[in-house]
């Protein structure tokens, strides 16, 4: 069975190599880098066994990507908690919506307006959500999302596609990203927001679909790893009136 791997980092600005991955099952870490084949230096190597390959890497690399503990502590906050950074961030909220369905959609009244195949009355520009969201992109702070849809899409995707409408509408820049395109820039499958692009919230749900709390992640190197992603989607995303059109025109 093939391991789950994730990129961790590079060391190298043009290439990739040398570069980390960490599984995510075991938590072992592959490097991989130049190889090591001068054969006074393999000479000098103690415990190198049959079947192992020496490489080179750079010291900055395993500084910037490699654990830093064996196990790493969870930094966990209430809702209540994350709340509040959609108010005390300072200049940009971004966000990855990986999800078929969230849980907390399909407890209101637009979502069974929309099951319903009835026009949905969004919450008008002075219901709370919004205006906040109207208050801190007056400050010029930006909130933007990247959707992942199915092909077909779900239910809940098709809602949210809807609701795109009214999140433009007070302020947030929304794209979407198919998900076999998703996987192919191989996307994380995590929600997760990234604040100020020093801080994130990753996003932590139960088997139904509900948010249950929060994972707060301030380590440089994997702060620097969720940009990364940020970058990828946002660059391959469409905007969503684009993304309903294409979906329009299939139909």
């Amino acid at each position: 069975m093939a391991r789950r791997l994730r990129f961790n980092g590079t060391g190298s600005g043009d290439n990739g190599c040398p570069s980390i991955h960490e599984d995510l099952d075991s938590g072992e870490i592959i490097v991989h880098g130049p190889q090591l084949t001068d054969p006074d230096d393999l000479a000098r190597l103690q415990h190198l066994s049959p079947g192992e390959t020496p490489i080179v890497v750079p010291r900055e690399l395993l500084v910037d990507f490699g654990p830093k503990e064996v196990t790493r502590v969870p930094r966990i906050i209430d809702l209540d908690a994350f709340g509040r950074l959609f108010t005390s961030f300072e200049h940009t909220a971004w966000r990855l919506e990986m999800r078929g369905r969230y849980a907390s959609d399909e407890d209101t009244e637009t979502y069974a307006q929309f099951t319903r195949g009835e026009p949905v009355v969004w919450d008008g520009l002075d219901a709370e959500w919004c205006a906040n969201r109207r208050a801190q992109s007056a400050l010029g702070k930006r909130f933007e999302r990247v959707r992942i849809v199915d092909n077909p899409p779900t239910t809940g995707q098709l809602y949210l596609l809807d609701n795109a409408k009214r999140n433009s509408a007070v302020g947030e820049d929304i794209r979407n990203l198919w998900r076999a395109d998703a996987e192919r820039l191989q996307l994380p499958a995590e929600d997760f927001w990234i604040f100020d692009s020093r801080l994130v919230a990753l996003l932590n749900f139960d088997d139904d679909d509900n948010l249950v709390d929060v994972e707060l992640i301030t380590e440089p190197a994997e702060v620097l790893r969720y940009a990364q992603v940020r970058d990828a989607a946002w660059h391959h995303a469409v905007p969503f009136q684009q993304f309903a059109a294409q979906l329009t025109a299939e139909e």
